[in-house]
């Protein structure tokens, strides 16, 4: 089913023990929300004309007992099917905010971070007051936050408008994730409150050696 429709498969058994392997993964990952043996790890993001670190983005990890570091393409969209990528997100917010405002006080005053949020989250009333706790607990100044969202997401473009306008309020910044791999349109620019667009790895892979 997840392969698309108007197709077959013949079985074999190793499907048999691909599905008792989710099965296992989503009851570990259950109990590992809850274990709290997750962390949060941090890409920096380079200013290329000084080569200072401008910024960071969050990036979650699953320290499993016996697996090891676990990547998020293996419990991420588990995550999403069982809804608990809400609690997760929440921690990596949270966690995210505490680090860099504690980072920002040993001198690196301008640092920022990037937070991505997911569908499940952005469809969720209660996400701007989360992010809000999040910054005023933690210290951190709204504008040192950027939530990440993906071009998939604006498709549901009123609802996804009035959250993102919540969002701004706030005063965080928004940044459009992967653009160009989706439905991409110039319009979402003028229509949404995007302070941040990071344009897809393959639209730029060549722009060093490829006049088109």
């Amino acid at each position: 089913k997840n392969d698309g429709k108007s197709r077959y498969a013949l079985y074999e058994p190793a499907m048999h023990e691909d599905v008792l392997e989710r099965l296992s993964l989503k009851a570990d990952l259950q109990r590992s929300v809850v274990a709290e043996e997750f962390e949060v790890h941090y890409q920096p993001i380079v200013a290329l004309q000084t080569g200072a670190i401008a910024s960071l983005e969050a990036l979650v990890r699953w320290r499993h007992p016996e697996r090891g570091l676990v990547a998020p393409d293996d419990f991420v969209p588990l995550a999403e099917e069982t809804g608990l990528i809400l609690p997760l997100g929440r921690f990596v917010l949270e966690s995210a905010c505490r680090d860099v405002r504690r980072w920002r006080g040993l001198g690196f005053r301008d640092l920022g971070v990037s937070v991505n949020i997911s569908a499940k989250q952005l469809a969720s009333a209660t996400l701007p007051a989360e992010v809000a706790s999040a910054l005023g607990e933690s210290g951190l100044e709204p504008s040192a936050l950027t939530l990440e969202i993906t071009e998939s997401m604006l498709l549901d473009s009123q609802a996804v408008i009035a959250r993102l306008a919540e969002l701004k309020r706030l005063g965080v910044r928004i940044a459009i994730d992967d653009f160009g791999t989706g439905y991409s349109s110039l319009n979402y620019l003028r229509r949404f409150p995007v302070d941040i667009l990071k344009i897809a790895k393959p639209f730029v892979d060549q722009i060093g050696s490829d006049a088109d």
